[in-house]
């Protein structure tokens, strides 16, 4: 074994990669050839060692691009290069680790100290994140009182800004039943829009992103199916609202789930702080990005080997930009993790991590397409607002739906399926590449299980992540 402990693969780095085209390009890249200086020191990536991969990489200009990797950082590798691309990582980045990839006679580990340009990001990113686990100074606690205290009246401003939107929205949502979901049929978004901008004004996203659904019912199918989907989402919004007016009656697991559903998130650094870390061996199944034109947001599914529990960790970039976290898909994170308050918890925040990532000796076991759809109905129980949750199938089969339209995945053995999501129509791609590897036979896939269908994510095939 190399002293930088077991090299990832190929198709690990490219899971990082933020889009189709980086995967290409940093391909193009990962040959000696265009590289000079590259290297890697001898410490153990994600454990207390070093853990960094650098090298300089010519390119149209006179001076080459110097690109540095840290494979350390306690949140997810960290990218730096003096490219002008926006991307996380880079071509540049993706390419120096699938050279790296090759082993010693590509990128030869180094006994000394990396290069200056290298060391003295490298120490900057380290020494952030060492002022951000240390406690604070003796002048500290009073600083700290007072922050909570302002923080306490930001927090009440905020909910009592909330409680009036939640209000407005009930005003509406009466409204609307009084005078029959026959007046909105085909009234466009223009109303909506504006009753949305009125709970991002009231500071509650959550609900903001709620009413946009109702917007997008108005148009959903032919006949009554419109009125019937407008009807349930009015039902949901109705019932978010009424929770939070009196969210200090409820239980505290439902009121915190209530509270993050209008848009309320707890602070990672607070959380990190006073919550109870799980810690396991997390096997990272899937990353995807999605832009909303304002904001990318990544999420990154975890699966604890120990516990068997599910988790989502987000990432966020500003328009156009990819966000900065990316972890490799198909290897295990000994490492903490805590989750967000809720009735159900699932998104998490990444905390210490323990030792080096290493690939994970098999997939999770799964269940059948019922084992799914009961564990999205316990997840449902606890957060009736829940859109999907994360299952793994153990062995279907990707068939196209009878009719020509759509898909479905159907259990080898049974009869029972699962529809695909009509969402995924518009990545058939993916489809028929989870086809493809399938073959007619049964594979074990990871998705998210929703009122939808179902939504794969990542399959087996049988011992490589394929996405």
């Amino acid at each position: 074994m190399n002293p930088q402990g077991e090299r990832w693969t190929a198709e690990q780095v490219l899971a990082l990669a933020p889009d189709a085209a980086s995967r290409k390009a940093g391909a193009k890249l990962a040959a000696p050839g265009p590289w000079s200086g590259a290297g890697t020191d001898g410490g153990t990536p994600g454990g207390g060692g070093a853990g960094a991969v650098w090298g300089e990489c010519a390119g149209s200009g006179s001076k080459p691009y110097r690109t540095v990797v840290d494979l350390s950082g306690q949140g997810g590798p960290g990218f730096h290069c003096s490219c002008p691309s926006r991307k996380f990582p880079c071509k540049h980045a993706l390419g120096l680790l699938l050279l790296w990839t090759e082993g010693e006679g590509a990128v030869p580990s180094s006994a000394s100290e990396p290069p200056d340009w290298a060391g003295q990001w490298l120490a900057r990113r380290r020494q952030r994140a060492e002022r951000a686990a240390e406690p604070g100074t003796e002048a500290g606690p009073a600083r700290s009182a007072a922050g909570a205290e302002a923080a306490r009246r930001r927090a009440e401003r905020r909910a009592q800004r909330i409680a009036a939107g939640a209000a407005e929205l009930e005003q509406r949502l009466a409204d609307l039943l009084r005078g029959g979901l026959a007046s909105v049929e085909g009234a466009g978004y223009g109303q909506w829009d504006e009753t949305a901008a009125r709970m991002v004004d009231a500071q509650a996203p959550g609900l903001a992103s709620r009413v946009r659904e109702l917007a997008s019912a108005t148009g959903a199918g032919a006949g009554a199916a419109w009125a019937s989907r407008l009807l349930e989402e009015c039902a949901l919004l109705h019932t978010l609202n009424q929770g939070y007016l009196r969210v200090e009656e409820l239980p505290e697991p439902l009121a915190a789930t209530v509270r993050s559903r209008v848009g309320i998130t707890s602070d990672a650094s607070t959380l990190l702080a006073s919550a109870t870390p799980v810690r396991d061996h997390w096997l990272v199944l899937a990353q995807r990005d999605s832009d909303d034109g304002r904001l990318v947001t990544r999420r990154i599914w975890l699966h604890g080997r120990r516990t068997g529990r599910m988790a989502v960790v987000l990432s966020y970039g500003a328009a156009g930009r990819a966000p900065e976290l990316s972890l490799p898909v198909g290897l295990a994170l000994d490492t903490d993790l805590v989750f967000h308050p809720s009735a159900r918890p699932l998104r998490a925040v990444l905390g210490t991590r323990h030792a080096a990532p290493a690939p994970c000796p098999e997939p999770p076991q799964g269940g059948d397409t019922t084992a799914a759809l009961h564990a999205y109905g316990e997840a449902l129980r606890d957060d009736p607002w829940l859109e999907a949750w994360p299952v793994v199938l153990s062995a279907v089969v990707p068939v196209p739906g009878a009719d020509g339209r759509g898909w479905q995945v159907a259990d080898a053995e049974g009869e029972s399926a699962l529809p695909v999501d009509p969402r995924c129509d518009g990545d058939s791609t993916g489809l028929w590449r989870l086809a493809a590897i399938s073959g007619g036979a049964p594979v074990r896939v990871f998705g998210e299980c929703g009122h939808r269908g179902f939504t794969p994510l990542a399959t087996w095939d049988p011992d490589v992540v394929a996405l």
